[in-house]
């Protein structure tokens, strides 16, 4: 579909060694990057596979203010308050046509959505964890925008050091 009017970024956190969840769940708790990730994500679609769908709690489900899309592969599958899609580029497609997109999870659809993406907005965990998800390998061509704080780290309300970063696809 030619023009696309909204921006395609993918959004996670992730420990130092590339973690991004363990057995459904995030392993560890920053209060302040889920409101960032509130702020940076009302008002746009936020499109998710079924797992991650499946580990927000019910209370939360939908996210509220956001148009929520849920990609699985199974054609029975239903999530009261959200869309359900099972082709990723029809649904980015769709989606992009009528705004900024921002990707949310699991590993597979991240990895999917990355040659497509535009923008990245990382929050790094300065923890260690066991986890079996891990996130997509950025590689070449991305140019860092901004990163809170400028330096170092900052310190969550609930323990660990935490830092935000926006990264762009270098333009050519």
């Amino acid at each position: 579909m030619g023009g696309a009017v909204g921006v395609l970024g993918l959004v996670w956190a992730q420990s130092t060694d590339g973690v991004i969840g363990g057995g459904g769940t995030l392993p560890w708790r920053v209060p302040e990057d889920t409101a960032h990730f509130k702020a940076l994500t009302t008002g746009t679609t936020v499109l998710m596979g079924r797992a991650t769908w499946e580990s927000l709690p019910p209370r939360f489900r939908p996210l509220p203010d956001r148009r929520n899309v849920v990609l699985t592969r199974d054609r029975a599958y239903r999530a009261p308050g959200a869309e359900v899609v099972h082709d990723l580029d029809a649904a980015l497609d769709a989606a992009l046509a009528a705004g900024d997109v921002w990707v949310a999870g699991g590993g597979q659809v991240y990895r999917a959505a990355l040659a497509r993406a535009q923008r990245l907005v990382v929050t790094d965990v300065d923890v260690r964890v066991p986890g079996d998800t891990t996130a997509p390998q950025v590689g070449p061509g991305w140019v860092l925008r901004a990163q809170e704080p400028a330096a170092g780290w900052a310190t969550s309300s609930a323990g660990p050091r935490f830092r935000i970063r926006t990264l762009e696809r270098a333009a050519g």
